[in-house]
């Protein structure tokens, strides 16, 4: 503890009295200093023991010191030594009354006692504290260390540093999702902050927020307001409302947030406490960053297995991951593909080029500036690795500007979507490949997983904020901005069967483009219809093509052939059916599809004719 006003009147040697503010005594002293100004309130910076001989105030004067006790109360001087024997052997009635009435303390100084004496008094204990402050962070530091690197990981360390801090902690992944907190009744209360942490994973690192009160709206850079009374242990498990100060720190050396710690006490940190937090900021960050190195051999080594996989060599691509994805390999599968469309305001722009046949060619060593540090990660237990902090294996994209959880892809889509797959994977242990292609990115994730439901719930969220409906994109319509993102997923497979699932998910990526769909599964275009596949400029050029003898026949006035032949092929070539719609004699009908013939110079008794001639006017009506 700081020296306080109570400490220095117990001290043997000052032989100090109490002749004001008994009641204020406990207030800590930052500094004694020495002033006979008769206005220092320029000079002072708060928390300080100001001493005095009176020698050039008008110390008898009832006014003149109600305004200096006032002045020195207003610039938050703690507290009044006066010098007794030295120009007034006692106090005088002015300034005792003064100090009273202000509630300032006022101290007795006997003669004897040099100014120089308190001063040192107050230094000695200052350094005292701040001696204590460091041995106690240099201990916790240690504490917070052998957590890091034990078998518990993350768990061990929080549980650590809450009990450092009086107060309790929690660490958050690169989604804003929790994955661990200490004491166990903590998540619930960090579970609340989860407004607080998107506003600090949008700004650049690294950064931190004060919260003056669970959901409250605090500063940032260390700047909040202090909640009042805390609550016990009991109290928050039935999760009652409180008012702790919970101080976020992101975590990572990049711009993009890595994950955020939350520490919660009931007062601002002290010296030793903020030793502590800054400790486990820096193990947690350690943990979070890997070599650039590492993760470029990752990178290449995912993109080997895929690659083994596209070309039809499943047995290669598992002895090529051997443990790091083995599992994913062992079971079901679904590919992803995903990219930004072309003239989107986040549009990506990975380096390496797609091989032929549909097989991702292999990546350069230096990742493209979009993606930067992608690579692949694997973990076990309860450990901190990558951009995702939890357990698991998983493939990492640090990219640059931050995207808030919430705003997904504000600045970059494709990293908001692999953090969120990644934290998902993490939190159950599941394998992730992810290997960047171009200006795509190509997913492996475990069937029925906690990734690809994560992947799913993303693109729905995505299209609920946007007001997207499953409706296919209007011709013409502006380029995609901001959070557009368009995902094909394809249906279950093995790694046997790795290239048709490439290949589906490429369709669904087609058909999402096409319908305005942010995400797109294999089964619902099996379950769609192909109407909508028709709004293509090629499409249409072809139908406008194939259909422009007879729309120029029946601009001459010479006959309806575009209607009857419409209405002749939804009848199914039924004569009579087809003339009743048109509202004419079948013969005439008769007569209308032998000029459509003639003028073609086509047989509408041939099956591909009828569907070509069909196909193309549904493909001027879409």
């Amino acid at each position: 503890m700081p020296p306080t006003l109570a400490s220095l009147v117990r001290h043997p040697g000052l032989k100090l009295s109490v002749l004001a503010g008994e009641d204020r005594l406990e207030t800590p002293v930052r500094w004694a200093h020495v002033s006979e100004l008769a206005d220092p309130v320029p000079y002072m910076e708060g928390g300080e023991l100001l001493l005095i001989t009176a020698m050039q105030i008008e110390a008898e004067d009832p006014d003149e010191m109600r305004r200096y006790v006032r002045r020195l109360v207003g610039a938050g001087v703690v507290g009044l030594g006066f010098a007794l024997g030295v120009k007034y052997a006692e106090v005088p009635p002015a300034l005792a009354a003064a100090a009273k009435e202000e509630g300032l303390p006022l101290l007795g100084v006997p003669r004897r006692t040099p100014f120089i004496a308190i001063s040192k008094a107050v230094s000695a204990a200052i350094a005292a504290d701040q001696y204590r402050a460091v041995t106690a962070g240099f201990e916790a530091q240690r504490e917070l260390t052998r957590a890091a690197i034990g078998a518990e990981g993350p768990a061990a360390l929080l549980a650590r540093l809450a009990s450092h801090v009086d107060g309790w902690a929690a660490l958050y992944d690169a989604s804003g999702a929790v994955v661990a907190a200490a004491p166990d009744w903590a998540a619930r209360r960090a579970a609340r902050l989860t407004a607080d942490v998107e506003r600090l994973r949008s700004r650049p690192g690294p950064a931190s927020i004060v919260v003056g009160g669970v959901g409250g709206v605090g500063g940032v850079g260390g700047v909040g307001g202090v909640g009042g009374a805390r609550t016990t242990g009991a109290e928050a498990a039935e999760d009652t409302a409180v008012a702790d100060r919970v101080e976020l720190q992101s975590l990572g050396t990049g711009r993009r947030p890595r994950g955020v710690l939350a520490v919660g006490t009931g007062a601002p940190l002290g010296t030793a406490e903020r030793y502590a937090v800054h400790s486990a900021v820096a193990l947690l960050t350690l943990t979070t960053e890997r070599s650039r190195a590492w993760q470029e051999a990752e990178q290449r080594l995912g993109a080997a297995v895929l690659r083994m996989l596209l070309a039809g060599e499943p047995d290669h691509a598992r002895a090529v991951a051997g443990p790091l994805y083995g599992g994913l390999l062992d079971a079901p599968f679904r590919m992803l593909v995903a990219e930004v469309p072309s003239g989107g305001a986040a549009q990506q722009t990975h380096a390496a080029p797609s091989g032929t046949g549909g097989v991702p060619a292999e990546h350069p060593a230096e990742p493209a500036a979009a993606t930067a540090n992608a690579g692949t990660r694997t973990g076990s237990g309860t450990n901190v690795t990558g951009t995702s902090i939890g357990t698991g294996t998983g493939i990492g994209t640090g990219t640059g500007g931050g995207a808030a959880v919430g705003e997904p892809g504000a600045a970059d889509p494709l990293g908001t979507l692999v953090d969120t797959m990644e934290a998902a994977a993490a939190r159950t242990g599941e394998s992730l490949l992810v290997v960047p292609d171009g200006e795509r990115l190509i997913v492996l994730a475990p069937d029925g997983g906690a990734a690809a439901a994560a992947c799913a719930e993303h693109a729905r969220a995505v299209e609920s904020r946007r007001g997207t409906k499953a409706r296919p994109r209007d011709r013409g319509a502006a380029a995609p901005q901001g959070d557009e993102l368009v995902i094909g997923l394809s249906a279950p497979a093995g790694p046997i069967a790795a290239a048709a699932a490439y290949r589906q998910a490429e369709q669904a990526l087609s058909v999402a483009r096409r319908r305005g769909r942010m995400l797109v599964e294999h089964e619902q275009v099996a379950a769609g219809s192909v109407l909508p596949l028709l709004a293509d400029d090629a499409v249409r050029a072809f139908a406008d093509g194939m259909l422009r003898a007879l729309h120029e026949h029946d601009a001459t006035g010479r006959g309806d052939l575009v209607a009857s032949l419409r209405a002749w092929l939804s009848r199914h070539g039924q004569w009579d059916a087809a003339a009743a719609d048109l509202g004419v004699h079948r013969h005439t009908l008769r007569y209308r599809m032998r000029r459509v013939e003639e003028i073609l110079g086509r047989s509408l008794d041939d099956p591909d004719v009828r569907m070509e001639l069909w196909l193309a006017l549904k493909a001027t009506s879409v």
